[in-house]
């Protein structure tokens, strides 16, 4: 069974999550995270999954200044290469949605890699706009009413 949770920012499990993120997000594109990106995120939430104990996946959930103080922006979805496939980043999305709902926002954007749009769709996340590019590969914008 998959056990979701909020994370600390800072202790072990955060430190884990970096490690998922850097080898499923940044190593393929050729980057790693600055002190700055790392630091930006204290403000953020950390959702992660654990499986058996074991950190596997990882997601945050961002305010968003500019639009509604209901509104999150859902990033870093990650679930460790071993763990893929098997419906824990559902699972984990699933977590971080009702997550949300109880704490009071109602809507969630996020900007999904091509190779993850029909994930996000299985969802129901609805594309918002046209494919543009960030860290120099295609995305698309999305987002889903959670009420």
């Amino acid at each position: 069974m998959l056990d979701c949770r909020l994370l600390e920012f800072g202790f072990d499990d955060h430190k884990k999550s970096i490690e998922i993120r850097r080898e499923v997000l940044r190593k393929p594109l050729g980057l790693d995270f600055s002190a700055n990106d790392l630091n930006a995120e204290k403000d953020q939430f950390h959702i992660a999954a654990f499986y058996k104990n074991q950190l596997i996946g990882i997601l945050l959930l961002k305010t968003m200044k500019d639009t509604s103080s209901t509104t999150l922006k859902m990033r870093q979805v990650a679930i460790d290469p071993k763990f893929q496939s098997k419906g824990y980043g559902s699972v984990l999305v699933k977590f971080s949605e009702q997550w949300a709902i109880e704490n009071g926002f109602n809507l969630i954007e996020l900007n999904a890699r091509n190779t993850a749009i029909q994930f996000y769709k299985n969802l129901g996340y609805k594309v918002i706009g046209h494919e543009f590019l960030e860290v120099n590969i295609p995305h698309i914008k999305m987002f889903k009413d959670l009420l």
